[in-house]
């Protein structure tokens, strides 16, 4: 009994050991380089991936048609593959390659028409992931605005609170000869002494512990949505380290 009443305590200690050093992990910066990532790279994507079905769609009627559709799952595939090895690398959940990224090589003819180019098309448009590769575009956007918006906020927020002891005084502007705009408000408090500095900039030292705890959430949320959306639904394969 004291054996599982010691253990069970220790477990709470170290989860929230855990959550208030959040700020200090490697890994919290390795989660907030796969968000930054995900901002930009979920929009391009997205772009890349319409207007390349889009132009496919558009000339099938000539012999240009096909090869872009083809090309455009090809690199749509590619994207599952990079998103898999970025989620290993930055967010520590493994993700196996796309079933036709991993059975495929290039010796066999995909890059220039020849003995087995033919196979590999086929191989392409047939595999399971590539469409599920398709589905991984439009989550990525979708997670790409909410890390473009949460991100940048929240980071802004904490780089504000924790400021304000250098900057609580007044606030200038211009170049040379500095002008006062006005005092330093956090929403409607005006911050006028030190004492009252020192508190918002203690108020942010929790926002940051919180802010970071739900930047890693969200960013191993996205990692293990990708995941699970690649091996269709399925969370075996799934590796979280």
């Amino acid at each position: 009994m004291q054996t599982a009443i010691a253990t069970d305590r220790s477990s709470v200690l170290e989860s929230l050991r855990t959550v208030l050093a959040a700020p200090l992990r490697r890994q919290t910066y390795g989660n907030l380089a796969y968000l930054a990532l995900a901002a930009v790279l979920g929009q391009l994507y997205f772009v890349g991936f319409v207007t390349g079905a889009s132009l496919g769609v558009g000339l099938l009627i000539t012999l240009l048609g096909l090869p872009i559709l083809v090309g455009t799952l090809a690199a749509t595939t590619g994207v599952a593959g990079l998103e898999a090895r970025l989620a290993g690398w930055l967010v520590g959940v493994d993700i196996p390659e796309p079933e036709f990224i991993s059975k495929t090589s290039v010796r066999d003819g995909l890059v220039l028409p020849g003995d087995g180019f033919l196979d590999a098309v086929v191989s392409l448009v047939t595999a399971r992931s590539t469409w599920l590769s398709v589905g991984l575009v439009a989550v990525k956007f979708v997670f790409s605005i909410v890390s473009l918006v949460v991100l940048p906020t929240l980071l802004g927020i904490s780089a504000a609170l924790l400021a304000t002891p250098f900057v609580y005084e007044s606030l200038f502007v211009g170049v040379g000869s500095a002008v006062t705009v006005g005092a330093y408000s956090v929403g409607p408090w005006v911050v006028e002494t030190l004492p009252e500095a020192l508190a918002v900039a203690g108020g942010g030292v929790v926002f940051v512990i919180v802010a970071a705890n739900l930047l890693n959430a969200l960013a191993r949320l996205q990692a293990l949505s990708i995941a699970v959306l690649l091996n269709g639904g399925r969370t075996e394969a799934v590796a979280d380290r």
